[in-house]
This record gives structure tokens, C-alpha cells and sequence, in this order.
């Protein structure tokens, strides 16, 4: 999601974003045929795990592949979008697709449209299922891009699990203005036969899903009613209908982070309870990783632009909701003055992401968002949080922002807003 040194790949990646005159146009028909043109390698591959939501589907992802890797496992994931490398969307057996590889499959993918309409997503996704299809493994865990009911990862027609993380407003131009009608189209991809592992919800989403639920007839597995996810005197508590578990902190931080372990190990356990021990879901959601969701940077450039009793987080949230899990979380630990550094898209909602974080940090940092991606301009986003009450500034970069943002001996800087900003973040921080 930022600017890298020219790799086999990127000029096919190019190519295919002009096959579509829309960046985004939801449906099944483009996808289906391409697939079909490849011998339908969707069918071809191993169980699937799908999930859909709002926030948190690749954090359960990262707990569900350390857990079953942590059971001896072989796992795929299909994840987006990409942070620094588009290679890190497709995993094989846990290592991301090589650049040869990945060509190989655009390439054919390429050659098989023949040049009709296919969205860049819709394309890259046939060219996932196809590396898929000829790699085995245990299981593949497969997260949806958009939505859910005409997501190109709805072509699975009998995935073994399926789970729908915490449902809020997002890409509400795509999916509805409304919990409910966003609920909805996240609630697409349930099947029948295959249970839904359902993470915490209003009360407005989950009906939704319970409705779509009982129209074709699936079991869902609900936070609060079936399975709970809890803090305990030595880390975590696990509950479901066989009993207690505990285990140790989740290693990605936040209480929000709690829930999207335990939704994680309720889908494990829905698929093949057996392979799933308490020692291996400890391992697992003790070890999981995910890049770009309050990330510590303790080395490299950026970090070093910081002073002695500094910590430096970052974060790629960019949502209402998720700007009040990490206002959440900032309350929560004690490390002095915190100031943020934000830019975010201008497709997003600025004012919800802000409002909470508003109320608990010291200062907001603006910058504009890198690279071409349209952004809210680093005034908009100062003038918003100065109008939320926060003390608030401009900068002219991230290095910039990062060199007036300690005004205090000790503290915290945290670079949100956007996945766009995190993946710049992540590429200047390993240079």
C-alpha cells in the first residue's frame, strides 16, 4: 500500500485494475465466470473458514492460523488489504505467495478473462483460489473484502465454518446506511450446514443475522450466549456448552482483541474441537501476529525519530467503532502524555473515528495521506479534532509529525487513521 522497488508482478497488478471502469462493483457473475473459464478451482480446495464483519476479521484470522498452525496444521489465508506487499494476501502453509508464483496465477487469470469487465478484486481473488487449489493444506481461512452477500469470496458454496466479527458502520456507499442493512449483507454469507460463529453485536445486527439464520436453517454459536471471552486473574477465560478454559493474554493488545480471540477459538472448536487442546489454543492466541493493529515499533527509523521514554504504536483502524476500541484501550494503560498522528481517506468518517479519541488523548498530529489515494486533507482532519475539543496541529509528513510530537518526558505516539498510513509507517520503519 506504498511505494516499493519495482517486483515481476506490478505491471499485471497494473493491468488489472483497468479491466473494470469501477474500483468496486459488488456481485458473484464476473467472478463465477472467470472461475469457471479455470476449471472452477474454488471447489478444489480445503476446508474453509469464512468470515465477514466490520472490525475484527483478520485479527480472528491471526488467532485462528497461530492456533491450528500451533495443532500441527497446515493453513492458507486470504486477507486484504495488503499493508507494504500484495504478496501478503495470499499465505501458503503460513509463507506468503512468491513473487513468481503469484505472476504465474495473475498471469493465467489474465489470459483466461480475455479482457472482459472483472473488478481487480474479483480477478486477484480467482487467482487466490487458483494458488490455492494447488497447494494443499489443512484449512484455509478466508476473509471477505466487502461486505459479504456479493463479495467475490462468496463463491464458496459449503465452507465449514463461517463467522461474522462485530457488525458497525463502515462503506455504508457499498452496504446501507443502517446497522441493519449492513448486517444484512455481512449475513450473506452464511450456508446452509455450516454453523456461524457470531462475535459480539447490537442488538439491531444480530437479529439480522438470527433472521437469516433461521430462513436457512443454520446453528449459530453467539458471544454472550454460547461462548464467552473474558479477563481473568491470570489472562484470559474461555467458556462454551464443554467447559471452562483458561488461558494467557491474547498477544494482540486490547480488550476488543480478547473477543476477536475468543470468536477465533469457538470456530476452531465448532470445526474439529478435538485438534484443539488447551495448550494449543494457549500457544496460539499467545503468539499470534498481525501487522498494523496496535503495533508496537520499538526498532528502526521512525522509532528512532522518537526520544528515550517514548513508545511508538501503530494502528490501521479507520472506522467509528474502531476508534473507540482504541480510545478504549488508551484508557486503559497509563504512559504518560499520548499524542496522535492521523490521516485517514476521504471516503471515511472522520468526526466518528475521532470523536472518542478526542476525549483521551493530548494531542492530534494531521497529515495528509500518503501516495494517491484520495484523502481528507491534513487541515480537515486538524480542524475536526480541534472542533472535537482537542488540541491539534499540522505536519508536512510522518517524519515530520513524529519529530514535534514528544512535548513531554515520557509518553506515547500513536499513527492511526488509515490501513494506507500503516502500510507507509510499516515500509519507512524498515528502510
Amino acid at each position: 500500500m506504498t511505494a516499493q522497488q519495482p517486483r515481476p508482478t506490478d505491471a499485471i497488478l497494473d493491468r488489472l485494475t483497468v479491466l473494470h471502469p469501477k474500483l468496486i462493483d459488488l456481485g458473484l457473475d464476473r467472478t463465477e465466470r472467470l472461475l469457471g473459464a479455470l476449471g472452477h478451482p474454488a471447489t478444489k480446495l480445503p476446508p474453509v473458514i469464512h468470515v465477514a464483519g466490520t472490525n475484527g476479521k483478520g485479527s480472528t484470522i491471526a488467532f485462528m492460523r497461530a492456533i491450528a498452525e500451533a495443532a500441527g496444521l497446515s493453513v492458507h489465508t486470504y486477507t486484504s488489504p495488503h499493508l507494504v506487499r500484495f504478496t501478503e494476501r495470499i499465505v501458503l502453509n503460513g509463507v506468503a505467495v512468491s513473487e513468481d508464483a503469484l505472476l504465474a496465477v495473475l498471469e493465467e487469470c489474465e489470459t483466461a478473462n480475455a479482457g472482459r469487465p472483472i473488478t481487480f478484486f474479483e480477478i486477484t481473488t480467482a487467482a487466490a483460489f487458483l494458488a490455492y487449489s494447488r497447494n494443499p493444506a489443512d484449512l484455509l481461512l478466508l476473509e471477505t473484502g466487502l461486505g459479504g452477500r456479493f463479495d467475490s469470496t462468496n463463491v464458496i458454496e459449503a465452507p465449514a465454518v463461517t463467522v461474522i466479527t462485530p457488525v458497525s458502520v463502515d462503506h455504508t456507499q457499498f452496504l446501507g446506511e443502517t446497522i441493519a442493512e449492513i448486517a444484512f449483507e455481512k449475513a450473506g454469507i452464511l450456508k446452509p450446514g455450516a454453523p456461524c460463529v457470531v462475535g459480539p453485536q447490537s442488538s439491531e445486527a444480530l437479529e439480522v443475522i438470527e433472521r437469516r439464520a433461521q430462513e436457512i436453517d443454520v446453528s449459530l454459536i453467539v458471544a454472550g450466549t454460547d461462548w464467552t471471552a473474558s479477563t481473568a486473574p491470570r489472562g484470559m477465560l474461555y467458556v462454551d456448552k464443554d467447559g471452562d478454559i483458561d488461558l494467557p493474554d491474547p498477544s494482540l493488545p486490547g480488550a476488543h482483541q480478547l473477543l476477536n480471540a475468543g470468536a477465533a477459538i469457538a470456530a476452531l472448536r465448532c470445526w474439529r474441537s478435538e485438534l484443539f487442546s488447551a495448550d494449543r489454543l494457549a500457544t496460539g492466541i499467545s503468539g499470534a501476529v498481525w501487522p498494523g493493529r496496535l503495533q508496537r515499533l520499538t526498532h528502526g527509523p521512525l522509532a528512532l525519530l522518537l526520544p528515550p521514554g517514548w513508545e511508538l504504536w501503530l494502528d490501521g483502524g479507520h472506522n467509528p467503532a474502531a476508534g473507540q476500541a482504541l480510545a478504549n484501550t488508551l484508557t486503559r494503560q497509563d504512559a504518560g502524555q499520548t499524542a496522535l498522528i492521523c490521516a485517514m481517506q476521504l471516503n471515511k468518517d472522520l468526526a466518528g473515528f475521532l470523536a472518542p479519541l478526542a476525549k483521551v488523548v493530548d494531542r492530534v498530529i494531521a497529515i495528509d495521506l500518503p501516495g494517491t489515494t484520495p484523502g481528507h486533507s491534513a487541515d480537515d482532519v486538524a480542524a475536526t479534532a480541534r472542533a472535537l475539543g482537542a488540541n491539534s496541529a499540522v505536519a508536512q509528513s510522518l517524519d515530520a509529525a513524529l519529530c514535534e510530537a514528544a512535548s513531554a518526558p515520557t509518553g506515547r505516539v500513536l499513527i492511526c487513521g488509515s490501513l494506507y498510513l500503516a502500510g507507509e509507517a510499516l515500509a519507512r520503519n524498515s528502510g
